[in-house]
Formats: C-alpha cells, structure tokens, sequence
C-alpha cells in the first residue's frame, strides 16, 4: 500500500501476517479489556503497509495501555510518564526512515503528558498517536482521570469529581492537528479503517480510541456498543457524505434510506445541533467535509458529544488537511546549513570558541 507518508520508509519484499507482528511476550491485561482488540486490530493491519519490521517502533509512556511495545514484534520503548510524544518526536525527526507509533492513554497523554502531547501536534511532527481513552485510571487501581465525567465517583473522588473533562478531539483540534479520528475498541472494522487512514496520513495523526475498563470503569461506553443505542447514538462520519444516523427512514415511508436524524447548523447560534430529518426534511443536513481547511466544523462536530449519556457520539476522521511536516522542515533546514557553511564539528560546537588548557 504505497503512501506518501511512507515514501521515506523502506518497503520490504518480505510477505507478512498478523503472526508476524506478535512478540514472545505474554500478554498481562485484564481478562475482558479492551486493551486485547486493540492489539489484536494494530497486529492484523500492520502487514498490509508492506513495511520491514525494523523500521516500525512503538513508543509508550505509562500505563496499562503502555505495555503495548513488548507485544509488539517491532522496535519500540516503553518509556516514561507523559513523555512518549516527546521521545517520540526526537526519534522521527533523527530517524526519518522509520514509521513512528506512540501508544498512550488517557492519563499519560492528558495529565503529566498533556504539554508534550499539543506541542506534538502544533509542530505536525509525523507521528501516529493512539489514545487508548477508558476515562479512568486502570494502572493505579481505578482513580479519575482527566476524561473522567463530572461527579465521578472515584477512589481519589469518594464525593464525586469536580473537574471540567477534557475531550481529547477537541484538544488536538485546537492544537491546530492535521488529523483527528475517534473510534471504539470493539468495533474491529471500524478501528482498522481509521488507522489505515492514519497510517496514509502525513503528518501528526491522533486517534482517540474508546476503551472498556471492565474492572475499574466497566460499560462506559455501553450505549456506543450495544446494537440498538448504538444506531441512535453513534455518528458515523465519511467525507462527502451526509451527516446522518439512527433508524433507516425508509422509501416506504416516503424516506431515502438514510438515517432518520441529521447534523445542521443552527442558524441563530452557529452551533450543530441534531434535528428529526423525518419531521423538517433533509434540507440543511451537513456533508461532511473532513478536509476543510478551518477546524471550526471539525471543533463544534467533537463537542456533540454528552460526556455522561454520550448521546451523540461521532466516530471516524473528524479532520484530515494536509500542511508542512516538522520532520521535513527540519531536514531542509539542515540540508541548506551545511550547503552554505559545510559540514559541521561536533567537537568545535561543544568546545565553543573558549578553550582552556589545564596545566597539571
């Protein structure tokens, strides 16, 4: 699958499977967590990028989500708390050849990593970025977290908490992200067709990926799972295509078999709002325009989301443009230095012009 994210990225001749992709590590989770589809989904669709092993690495800071790098039959660091985005950062920029991943979670990224991570994406440092969001902490045994919904009641928050969550989508949009998905742990398919995207991307790419914590925050996100809330609850965003969910409203019923609720805009606020298609027509019904080159419909589209019903809840790329990438300005910048001023000497740079010399 050649893509101009990978073009500096050596291909390999090599055919490969998901086995391929899987170390000798036991994978430790919790039984049932949302963890294992992920891993399961990233294994299954690494082989179609066509790319040697050794030239893919996974990066992590802390957390369950973390260990993600030891089961992964690539390179990788499971480095430190809120810092993957940064280390990360060094190692594309230096190692341009490489198709660099971090693996987070909603605490590592937002909380102690929460600088490192909208730096990342304002510099549109080619990195691919998984959120694993489960909206609490897992590793430290069910404390809130900065996704967390106000009045959670918590092991750190026994009265309820009283902190504002962020939402993540909105984050990296106001970030200035290139590209910005969100999709959900146990919707296989649905999660392999965002990280293709992502993968095709150049640039920054953040996926916040809904995850079920099934001991510290179980059936969190229960209403985008199960079948019959799902369909009146989850948007499901395509570029060029109408904004439009819930139940079929049929021919029969003088419908076009689309879904009966759509997205417009209200005209006094500015905001979108969900509307009864079946009962004001089509008419005003947003197309999704995932590449527009303002943020603003991407930005007000992450907000429709309740954060304690998830009532309405879109999934799929909310933005994807195309700007300058860090790591390339980067090179050229190096690239013009030394044409202009020749090869530099480490030596002479870390002497300065100063120098002494020290008589024993």
């Amino acid at each position: 699958m050649p893509t101009e994210a990978l073009t500096l990225v050596p291909k390999t001749d090599t055919k490969q499977t998901m086995k391929d992709f899987k170390s000798d590590q036991e994978v430790r989770w919790c039984p049932g967590c949302g963890d294992y589809a992920i891993l399961a989904a990233v294994q299954g669709f690494l082989p179609e990028l066509g790319l040697a092993r050794e030239n893919i690495t996974f990066i992590s800071g802390i957390g369950c989500s973390s260990r993600f790098p030891y089961y992964m039959n690539t390179y990788g660091m499971h480095s430190i708390h809120g810092r993957a985005p940064a280390i990360a950062t060094g190692l594309a920029t230096a190692r341009r050849d490489l198709s660099v991943w971090v693996v987070t979670g909603d605490g590592d990224a937002l909380s102690i990593g929460g600088n490192h991570l909208i730096h990342a994406l304002r510099r549109n440092v080619n990195l691919k970025i998984l959120l694993f969001n489960n909206r609490i902490y897992g590793l430290t045994k069910g404390q809130y977290s900065p996704t967390s919904e106000t009045g959670k009641i918590t092991k750190s928050t026994p009265m309820g908490s009283l902190d504002a969550p962020f939402n993540p989508l909105s984050l990296a949009l106001g970030a200035e992200a290139s590209f910005v998905a969100r999709t959900v742990d146990s919707d296989r398919q649905h999660l392999t067709s965002v990280l293709r995207e992502a993968a095709q991307h150049k640039g920054s790419a953040l996926i916040e990926i809904y995850q079920n914590c099934n001991i510290f925050n179980d059936g969190a996100f229960e209403a985008l799972k199960d079948k019959q809330q799902a369909q009146e609850a989850v948007i499901r965003l395509e570029h060029g295509a109408p904004i439009r969910f819930g139940t079929p409203w049929t021919e029969e019923e003088g419908g076009d078999g689309l879904g009966r609720k759509g997205v417009v805009r209200d005209g006094e606020t500015g905001d979108l709002v969900v509307v009864d298609v079946t009962e004001r027509g089509a008419e005003g019904v947003l197309t999704h325009n995932a590449h527009a080159a303002s943020p603003t419909t991407a930005f007000a589209l992450s907000r429709l989301a309740d954060n304690d019903t998830l009532h309405h809840t879109p999934i799929g790329v909310l933005r994807q443009v195309q700007r300058a990438v860090y790591d390339d300005q980067m090179a050229d910048q190096m690239d013009a230095a030394v044409e202009r001023n020749g090869k530099g000497d480490l030596s002479s740079l870390l002497a300065g012009k100063d120098t002494w010399t020290v008589v024993g």
